[in-house]
């Protein structure tokens, strides 16, 4: 499936807010938490407790979101499908980093290890 610059500009002005409390349900209605979320969040871009809270609370968009974040050198390590995409052949830079988050979030909520998540070796 390849994405249409549309679709890369529709997530790219989508606010890391509104998706937010989707990935605190989805999370803990598979018994999860969201310290856990947190964790997972800030493996990916960097961001402490702190600075989340705060890009939440300024609702920032994605674009400006990944801008801040100093994506994990193993992020590339992150694999498969999403949302009909596999996230490792997603050409647009942006739309494959909210891809990570969104497979990270599914690897979370399907129970899987957190050391698997992070992509320890």
């Amino acid at each position: 499936m390849k994405a249409t610059p549309e679709h890369d500009e529709r997530i790219a002005k989508l606010t890391f807010a509104s998706v937010y409390p989707h990935y605190v349900t989805k999370v803990e209605r598979k018994g999860r938490t969201k310290e856990e979320l947190h964790h997972v969040i800030t493996w990916l871009t960097g961001f402490d407790e702190d600075k989340l809270q705060e890009l939440i609370a300024e609702k920032v968009t994605f674009e400006a979101f990944f801008q801040n974040a100093r994506l994990n050198p193993a992020a590339h390590r992150i694999t498969g499908a999403i949302c009909g995409y596999r996230v490792e052949e997603i050409e647009n830079p942006l739309t494959q980093q909210v891809r990570y988050l969104d497979k990270l979030v599914d690897e979370l909520a399907q129970g899987r290890k957190m050391e698997k998540i992070l992509r320890v070796v």
